[in-house]
């Protein structure tokens, strides 16, 4: 019997911790929308992952393959996936054609919202492409089945 309330408890304790996890976000880094004369400067991909905690956002992300070096990494507030939006945070990223982004903004309970609506991105200016250079939607991940 003793040995029946051990596991209960341990049961009990641990799907605890698996509910209290924190939501967590990934993004593909790919290149933003660009016409012929930005071929020349724009390249590169990276991944992000990203980790709600309460209202802080933390990320952690790669990025290669850039023509120029990475100058300004952001957090962006789209009114739907796939649009350019206003930056609402600052992310630090490794000032060179490959390296990491990382950082963690507080978010507001609308971002919040729109964390989990697919409308906050990841985006990622280069010294040649000041405008932007990588962006990234963060999405869940899909649960394959």
């Amino acid at each position: 019997m003793t040995r029946f309330r051990v596991a209960l408890a341990l049961a009990v304790v641990l799907g605890g911790f698996v509910h209290a996890q924190a939501p967590q976000y990934r993004a593909r880094l790919g290149v933003v929308p660009i016409d012929l004369a930005a071929q020349s400067t724009i390249a590169g991909s990276g991944s992000a992952t990203a980790t709600l905690k309460g209202s802080t956002l933390t990320i952690n992300g790669t990025f290669s393959g850039l023509k120029t070096a990475a100058t300004i990494a952001r957090v962006h507030r789209s009114p739907k996936t796939g649009m350019r939006g206003v930056p609402i945070g600052e992310l630090t990223a490794t000032a060179g054609m490959s390296g990491t982004i990382t950082g963690s903004i507080e978010l507001t309970k609308e971002q919040i919202d729109d964390l989990a609506a697919g409308r906050l991105y990841i985006q990622l200016h280069s010294q040649k492409a000041p405008d932007g250079n990588l962006w990234g939607w963060l999405l869940v991940p899909e649960v394959k089945k």
